[in-house]
């Protein structure tokens, strides 16, 4: 269906991609890993023909589709819901397919009250998922989706495992949850230093014969390492010998033909980083009795009962706007509620939102915002803790302001893990880390001797990690007891009984100004009221003009990249000018992320 022949790619004289080859059959489902920046992304793009490459070609058969997900998108227009989900429809097709778009939309978790509202109304998630949705609706012979599971619940993300199993379609995706690629994907393709390495199998059993093929890799480098030294020894002592001119000669030639072999020695999953100890608290950390949440007319849970003991960990799940991060800001003294919400004796809380990484001083270094907060034996091991989160080598000594906004989420949670507290509070905690830093931090939690409390989607973190699930849903929290996947298997009984059940339909805030900061008109006066629209406004009109910019620059930096590609062109001046608008860009993604938080 598409070829892939002896393709490479480089960006201001970096090689990404090296000489690669690749087949990719129909309905194939295809994970495409590696570590963040070994050029996953620059695959799909290429693939999708956003990119040319450098050298080689890719080959597709007469008239076949691609469907493409990219990580970030920009969105403009005024349509409602349905009306630019139909925009994929054509004609007659529009009657037909009424049906499975309305299967489709509900699937990705929105409700039929949504259908008519506009999509400026939907935060950036929400609008993902339509083009998620208009994608899905399209079947393209090949799905290429980057991170498609960022901005979906557990409930979505089942549904799109079900979808893409059963799709005709090719897919090659590109996701850090472990088991929505496990769950999907039947071949793994690994990219690592430019090159690709295929596996017929799924993740898990790639992960056995990666290591087995990383040890073999291993051993052959050392060895040839040792020869090489061996050689250049004989070189140096023999050099100036008469007698031995032809060996020595011989053995620099040897050495100017030998390919040197490479492999990615950075082998931090074995890391063994550990949180300070936790001061002891009170028995139960966190007692809630009878809490209730309105905005407005608005009612996101009312009768909340529940207690969490020392050294409990838990999970709150849930749809998106159900109000699992309004329960963590009322815990955090955020927001307020009503009923009674008790902090325990002692309780010291250590809190990972989503936002968090705003709040680093962007003057300070990566290595220098980390040895700030390490204390004891720890600071010994800043720099293998920062290779575990990707911030390995020069990459440590960059300054804060001059990170994208995953790099300073990452750069968050590390500085959270090295501050002793006895209640961790964690917001999504791996929407940026690859699956080596995940491990590290999931092997962290697990040893952390405190009390947890997790919001997450990400099942194969949560699983044997969490000892109890609190559901929310239906304005109610309901408690699970058992781990992640006893939670599902569970629900997945609850669903089918439920099947006949009416939808209650239940409308949920999903707009760029959620409900987590919406004032309740009710509490404020006409004045407060006014103030608070007017700093909505100028913050839409803050986000549509970061928008334009981002917009504009990569424009600038797909021009570059044409410039770029020829050789003539290739001149310092030019790749200065490239890193400065692909800084641009990182800077403004991250404007956009903060403001539409």
């Amino acid at each position: 269906m598409l070829s892939i022949d002896h393709l490479s790619m480089e960006f201001a004289s970096r090689p990404v991609l090296d000489d690669i080859t690749l087949l990719i059959n129909r309905k194939e489902r295809i994970a495409l890993v590696g570590k963040n920046g070994a050029g996953k992304t620059t695959l799909l793009r290429l693939i999708a023909g956003e990119y040319q490459p450098t050298a080689g070609r890719i080959a597709r058969e007469t008239d076949m589709t691609i469907g493409y997900l990219p990580q970030v998108m920009l969105f403009q227009d005024d349509r409602t819901l349905r009306e630019e989900v139909m925009t994929v429809f054509h004609g007659d097709d529009e009657a037909r397919f009424v049906a499975e778009m309305d299967r489709t939309i509900i699937g990705l978790g929105f409700e039929r009250r949504d259908f008519d509202r506009p999509c400026s109304e939907f935060s950036g998630g929400w609008r993902m998922r339509i083009e998620l949705a208009k994608i899905l609706l399209r079947h393209p012979d090949l799905l290429l989706l980057d991170e498609p599971t960022n901005h979906l619940d557990i409930e979505s993300i089942q549904w799109l495992e079900d979808f893409l199993k059963s799709s005709p379609s090719a897919v090659l995706l590109v996701s850090h949850d472990r088991a929505f690629i496990d769950n999907v994907c039947n071949r793994t393709i690994e990219i690592t230093l430019g090159r690709i390495y295929d596996y017929n199998v799924n993740y898990s059993r790639f992960v056995e014969l990666r290591k087995e093929r990383h040890e073999q890799q291993v051993r052959a480098y050392q060895n040839q390492q040792k020869m090489i030294a061996d050689t250049e020894e004989f070189i140096e002592r023999f050099r100036y010998k008469a007698t031995k001119a032809v060996q020595v000669q011989s053995r620099i030639k040897q050495l100017e033909r030998l390919e040197r072999l490479e492999v990615d020695l950075e082998d931090t999953s074995r890391l063994n980083l550990r949180f300070p100890p936790a001061p002891r608290s009170g028995d139960f950390p966190l007692i809630v009795e009878d809490l209730r949440k309105d905005f407005g007319d608005h009612n996101v849970f009312h009768d909340v009962t529940f207690t969490i003991r020392r050294g409990e960990k838990v999970a709150f799940v849930g749809k998106n706007g159900e109000g699992k991060t309004t329960l963590v800001k009322c815990i955090m003294g955020q927001l307020d509620y009503l009923g009674n919400l008790k902090i325990g004796h002692n309780v010291k809380i250590g809190y990972f939102a989503q936002n968090q990484a705003a709040l680093l001083d962007e003057n300070l270094t990566v290595f220098e915002t980390i040895d700030y907060v390490a204390v004891g034996d720890i600071r010994t091991k800043i720099r293998d803790i920062l290779g575990a989160f990707m911030f390995g080598g020069e990459a440590s000594d960059k300054r804060v302001k001059v990170l994208s906004g995953g790099e300073r989420s990452r750069l968050a949670m590390i500085r959270l893990l090295l501050e002793p507290c006895n209640l961790l509070i964690l917001d999504e905690p791996t929407n940026h880390l690859d699956m080596q830093s995940k491990d590290v931090l999931k092997a962290a939690l697990r040893d952390f001797n405190g009390t947890l409390i997790c919001v997450s989607h990400d099942r194969d973190f949560l699983d044997g990690l969490v000892t109890k699930v609190y559901e929310f849903g239906g304005g109610r929290v309901r408690e699970h007891l058992g781990g992640i996947y006893d939670f599902l298997r569970a629900k997945k009984i609850d669903s089918l009984q439920e099947l006949e059940k009416k939808n209650t339909d239940r409308s949920t805030d999903r707009t760029q100004s959620t409900d987590l900061t919406t004032p309740s008109s009710s509490k404020l006066d006409y004045a407060a009221q006014k103030t608070a629209a007017a700093e909505k406004r100028k913050k839409e009109k803050q986000i549509a003009e970061v928008e334009e910019a981002i917009a504009s620059l990569e424009t600038q930096q797909a021009d570059m990249e044409q410039l770029l590609a020829d050789p003539v062109n290739q001149t310092a001046e030019n790749f200065q000018k490239y890193e400065t608008i692909k800084h641009q860009i990182e800077q403004k993604l991250y404007e956009w992320e903060i403001l539409s938080e």
